[in-house]
């Protein structure tokens, strides 16, 4: 799509929205009765900026409020990334509709696929509205870039997602950084930006929660093998870990100092008088995220059959691609490896996916691999992903 094309109104942006959901092989007839419309919540967002050098002040209701460019910038790039991830998503998942172990899972699916969608007009709308024609522009690119290009901004949301394991383990782990990251904006200075995370948040939840439910009807189910569930667990929590960004951020830093993102659970963190330490903010977070999960993952190990090896979180050091420990040999542990070329490569094929377990889930897939779970009459009635048929 050429950038000759270029929106100036929210209509042009919704007209070239659907030349993208085309070129991408979406069916809107998917969406049933979802409503993609723009939404805000105001009272959450907060009337007074609550961090930084500018704490105190009436939050930002227009771009022209902002101090200074860079920080206007690193909003619009912000904003930019979150709406890149949730088209990426889309691109990624589409095709999984086709192969849905049961008719809840393809009515989940599509409703991520439309909340998704729906959060990536709430992006290009704040670009659009609020930062002119730099914010247009980038509106723009947000639907120029493919993950089957490969070319969205950051590198999970290229990565190719071809069964329903793999969206599980997404759900479960990915979308979860992706709350995290929607609650450190929640309390960002700019206001629009702030009020859009409430609803999002709410809708992001079902994300979360089609991740886990879906692994324990896995577990319940009994066909998938638990070393190669748990190789896949690796996978994906080492894919979510990196996207916290580096140890050490300047960006991060910045953000923090104009107060137009937070910490996790900022609020909580405020009243408890918990001192800020800006050199390590993606670390924090990354660490609030890793106990979050293992959680998670600990309630599923109770699902497991008497006697079976718990299911396990890798540390944060392992299969890294940024950070201090980028491209390290680091065990699931967390500890250094300390052997030959073809010992840690051996190792690497014990715990994380292998071209064999492709091969060996194929067959698997033909069974009843995932627990049945019912649809409600409301999520039946609603058509979506043809969720009535």
């Amino acid at each position: 799509m050429p950038m000759d094309n270029l929106p100036t109104t929210w209509d042009d942006w919704i007209a070239n929205f659907s030349d993208w959901q085309d070129r991408v092989g979406y069916d809107r007839s998917w969406l049933g009765d979802f409503d993609l419309s723009i939404q805000f919540d105001w009272d959450r967002a907060g009337d007074v900026i609550e961090f930084g050098d500018y704490q105190g002040r009436a939050k930002w209701e227009r771009s022209l409020q902002i101090p200074q460019q860079s920080m206007r910038d690193a909003l619009i790039s912000m904003i930019t990334v979150q709406g890149d991830t949730e088209f990426a998503s889309v691109e990624q998942q589409r095709h999984l509709l086709a192969s849905a172990p049961t008719a809840y899972d393809r009515y989940a699916a599509a409703r991520i696929m439309a909340e998704e969608q729906r959060h990536g007009w709430q992006m290009a709308y704040l670009l659009m509205t609020y930062f002119g024609q730099q914010g247009r522009r980038e509106a723009q690119k947000l639907l120029e870039r493919n993950a089957q290009d490969g070319d969205r901004l950051l590198g999970a949301f290229n990565r190719p997602m071809p069964h329903w394991l793999d969206f599980f383990c997404y759900t479960m782990f990915v979308d979860r950084d992706g709350k995290f990251q929607l609650g450190m904006l929640s309390t960002s200075a700019f206001k629009p930006v702030a009020a859009s995370m409430g609803p999002m948040l709410k809708e992001e939840s079902f994300h979360l929660g089609t991740g886990s439910n879906g692994l324990r009807r896995v577990i319940k189910a009994g066909i998938i093998p638990l070393d190669m569930l748990q190789r896949y667990f690796n996978k994906w929590v080492s894919t979510a870990h990196d996207l916290f960004g580096v140890d050490a951020s300047s960006s991060a830093h910045w953000a923090y100092v104009w107060g137009i993102k937070g910490r996790w659970d900022e609020r909580a963190k405020l009243e408890a008088g918990i001192e800020v330490d800006k050199e390590i903010l993606n670390e924090e977070a990354r660490g609030h995220y890793h106990a979050e999960i293992a959680a998670e993952v600990e309630k599923l190990s109770g699902y497991l059959p008497e006697g079976s090896t718990p299911l396990y979180v890798p540390h944060e050091n392992f299969n890294r691609g940024i950070g201090v420990t980028k491209r390290g040999r680091y065990l699931t542990s967390g500890e250094e490896f300390s052997g030959s070329d073809e010992e840690w490569d051996a190792y690497l094929a014990s715990v994380l996916p292998s071209d064999q377990d492709e091969e060996d889930l194929k067959p698997l897939f033909e069974l009843e691999w995932v627990a049945e779970k019912k649809m409600s009459e409301r999520q039946i009635s609603s058509k979506i992903g043809g969720a009535s048929a």
